[in-house]
């Protein structure tokens, strides 16, 4: 896709051609200039834009194979963000109606609060089952060094052993 199919494809959105064709530009024109004095351009679920400098090396010649200054440079850099990673690897996660990456439409807002509550709770449960876990652990560890320390006196060390092996497995 470039430029024009773009503001093709955004004119659908925004009713006009015109319209499209100021939003994509005035767009790109607030990233050029914001990159280009140093500052960093993050977009929620689509990627951060910064300026990185590259230092000055040596490269060679391909042709000639004689060695060549390169100058210190700076570029612009992309980094995607998780929701543009996401659809780019797994296409069908891509919602057929709304945006594709960022915040949700307005209405679909009680539905990503409502899956937002079922994540928290069970996360809550979670931590439940795991700190109750830790405390049944703790206390099934100590019984288990009074058996081993029971077993030691009363069997050989290989039995010693194996047993340690199984409750640590456990």
């Amino acid at each position: 896709m470039n430029k024009a199919e773009l503001v093709s494809s955004l004119e659908t959105r925004l009713g006009s051609k015109r319209a499209a064709s100021d939003a994509v530009e005035g767009v790109f024109d607030i990233i050029i200039r914001e990159v280009a004095a140093g500052r960093k351009v993050g977009i929620t679920g689509f990627g951060t834009f910064e300026k990185i400098s590259r230092a000055a090396r040596t490269g060679r010649n391909p042709r000639t194979g004689e060695t060549v200054r390169i100058k210190r440079t700076s570029v612009p850099k992309f980094k995607p963000g998780a929701a543009f990673k996401t659809g780019v690897a797994d296409p069908k996660s891509i919602p057929k109606t709304g945006n594709a990456g960022g915040r949700a439409a307005a209405g679909t807002a009680g539905t990503a609060t409502k899956t937002a509550a079922k994540k928290s709770t069970a996360k809550k449960s979670t931590a439940k089952a795991s700190t109750t876990k830790a405390s049944t652990t703790k206390a099934s560890a100590t019984k288990t060094a009074a058996k081993s320390t029971a077993a030691k006196k009363a069997a050989p060390a290989k039995k010693t052993t194996t047993t340690t092996k199984r409750t640590a497995k456990r």
